[in-house]
């Protein structure tokens, strides 16, 4: 089945864009006051050297609108020289219209009077005025590529109700179309509401999809195992992809003062390579230079780690993310990715429709335990070198059809149409794997599952009320039969944690089901069911919430237990791996070549022996020589080129 890579463009156009966020050091939110454009230049130059052709720009707010029917000219002429050196340098701009939000600190225009920014008629009418002014003044500047309402709004202008959201964001995309804007548009608001992180801050993905023209994430989060840090901004592409829209990285990066130059160099190779391969067609680092001069100055001045979160310092000398993205430019070069696309896969991960639905009487925690789980799964997809698409499951029910294996990582719930369906699935051929978990909070604590017997061959030992706690600080499974690459006598060992809800297990009896792997007390850990030319797979602990409410714990076993399945269900990577930690996924060119992705997740080098999946194949480096193994560097990529 096919996943999500659109790219970002006017119609009928290809490009994708990889740049920076900018401030001048002359001045950061405050450069249109220090302005100097030998200075704009000098930086704009250096990134385009390293193959950087875009920026995303900021009309500071209290500088552009300074009375509500006013637009600053001495900003405006400002921002047509900033137009202007793009063009010189080969270069394009997103301007962001309402910035009132930026590096720890937020500004509001003088005369705001502590009005809604949302619900406010006449601030709404302000806001869609000075839009509409601006676009008209500059959307005919071949420099400007599209165009970003606002600036990570959900901190500015706080939280609202959907209806209220949607309301006030087509209006301001309306603004943007009537001042004769026809470049791409999005909200600019960082993809942080509920379809992503289970918390409803009235920015749906859904509901803006109608207006805007692609989804930008903006990822800093924090992580407690470096796999997952890794991987982190991945997976939020992916889930952001549910519109069908094309994703572009909004803004990523770090400060220099969180870590050191090595591993600043490791983070941004990392996330640049793994979200091409999960969909992302752009990406604009935060931000294009450090600000030493400035230091007095706020926001800086009481958040000084906000000073170097450039990718050049404060002399416009290239720091190591910057390298990375010149590196990273010239293998989009090579793959031509213009006219390269995701490899099709068989395998799915899916989200339960609990996380974007907002059904009544759902607990936030239950949804952020979506996102939480299914996330860990997708680490373990990597590991076990299986390709997936993350799909989700249809409001109210449905999965989408025609995937050979289904992962449905410890799963409080599904709607009920979707339970009924799995049996479906399986007897058309699939392998439908599901593992258990009620869940973190004490609400109706229990599996929201029903026809278990029907579904899995197994009947339910529970008693109302109570869920089986795991004792063990290690749960052993032993497996009492051969599984896909798994043999009879192997141990997968998981080490157990969670909360008081979660750390339970399902006590089962098997009726029609096949118990293939018991605990180390001798209870059904693994039962398969066969249905028609497929089966279901039942797992009773909830392995994939174990792991992830830990650090520093992966790998764990369940990549193990993920070969398996793909194993049994005929679906296989590109190449064939023995190192769980060295991941492998694939972009197929239009004329049909493949090129193949390798990234190591080891602190040190690593020797990589290269086997084709697909007997015949073979594999060569990008200039077409032929490869027996890669060396790889410390959190290295390599790019091989595939040929079936």
């Amino acid at each position: 089945m096919k996943r999500n890579f659109g790219m970002v463009g006017a119609p009928g156009a290809k490009q994708n864009w990889l740049g920076a966020n900018f401030w001048s050091r002359t001045g950061g939110p405050l450069m249109w006051r220090n302005y100097d454009p030998a200075v704009v230049r000098e930086e704009l130059d250096v990134l385009a050297r390293h193959g950087l052709n875009m920026t995303r720009s900021f009309y500071y707010w209290p500088d552009f609108q300074p009375e509500p029917d006013v637009i600053s000219e001495d900003a405006c002429a400002h921002f047509a020289d900033f137009l202007d050196a793009h063009e010189a340098a080969g270069m394009t701009t997103i301007p962001t219209f309402i910035v009132g939000h930026m590096s720890g600190e937020n500004w509001d225009p003088a005369w705001r009077a502590g009005r809604n920014l949302y619900t406010d008629v006449w601030f709404v009418n302000r806001q869609a005025w000075y839009v509409k002014q601006l676009v008209t003044r500059f959307t005919g500047h071949p420099a400007i590529a599209g165009w970003l309402i606002t600036n990570e709004v959900p901190i500015y202008g706080g939280e609202a109700s959907r209806d209220q959201v949607a309301a006030w964001s087509e209006l301001m995309v309306n603004a943007v179309r009537a001042g004769g804007g026809t470049q791409p548009v999005s909200i600019g608001d960082g993809a942080w509401g509920l379809e992503t992180t289970g918390h409803d801050n009235g920015f749906s993905l859904m509901d803006l999809a109608p207006f805007t023209d692609f989804v930008g994430p903006h990822v800093y989060r924090m992580e407690s195992d470096v796999i997952r840090q890794h991987l982190k901004a991945a997976f939020v592409c992916e889930m952001s992809a549910m519109t069908g829209q094309p994703v572009v990285m909004e803004e990523f990066g770090l400060s220099s003062d969180f870590v050191s130059d090595e591993n600043a160099g490791h983070y941004y190779r990392q996330l640049l390579h793994h979200t091409l391969l999960a969909g992302a067609t752009g990406w604009i680092a935060w931000n294009n230079t450090d600000y030493d001069a400035i230091m007095g100055q706020r926001p800086y001045s009481h958040h000084p780690f906000e000073l170097h979160f450039g990718i050049t310092d404060a002399a416009g000398a290239p720091k190591p993310a910057l390298r990375e993205l010149a590196s990273f430019a010239r293998t989009l070069e090579a793959v031509d990715l213009a006219n390269t696309a995701r490899t099709e896969v068989s395998a799915a991960l899916v989200l339960t429709s609990y996380l974007a639905a907002d059904y009544p009487f759902t607990v936030e925690g239950e949804r952020r335990l979506v996102v939480q789980t299914a996330e860990q799964a997708y680490v373990a997809t990597h590991e076990a070198h299986l390709p997936v698409g993350v799909v989700r499951e249809a409001e109210d029910g449905g999965l989408p059809e025609g995937y050979s294996l289904y992962l449905l990582p410890s799963i409080k719930a599904l709607a009920g149409p979707s339970w009924t369906q799995l049996p479906r699935l399986a007897a058309a051929g699939a392998t439908i794997y599901a593992s258990y978990c009620v869940g973190e909070t004490g609400a109706q604590r229990g599996p929201w599952w029903i026809n278990t017997e029907e579904i899995f061959g197994v009947r339910r030992e529970l008693v109302y009320g109570l869920n089986n706690p795991i004792d063990d600080d290690v749960v052993e499974l032993t497996f009492t039969a051969d599984f896909g690459t798994l043999r009879t006598g192997e141990v997968l060992r998981f080490a157990a944690a969670g909360n008081e809800h979660a750390r339970a297990f399902l006590p089962v009896t098997a009726t029609d089901g096949t118990v293939v792997a018991v605990d180390a007390h001798g209870n059904p850990a693994i039962v398969v069911k066969e249905h028609g030319s497929g089966r279901t797979v039942l797992c009773t602990y909830p392995l994939e919430y174990m792991a992830s409410v830990q650090g520093r714990i992966n790998p764990e076993d369940t990549y193990k237990l993920y070969g398996a399945l793909a194993q049994v269900a005929g679906v296989q990577g590109p190449l064939k791996l023995g190192d769980p930690v060295v991941f492998a996924d694939s972009l197929t060119h239009a004329d049909g070549r493949e090129f193949v992705f390798l990234a190591s997740q080891h602190g040190q080098d690593v020797d990589v022996p290269l086997a084709a999946a697909v007997p015949g194949s073979t594999i060569s480096t990008l200039d077409g020589g032929a490869v027996e193994f890669v060396t790889l560097a410390p959190y290295g990529v390599a790019v091989l080129e595939l040929r079936h």
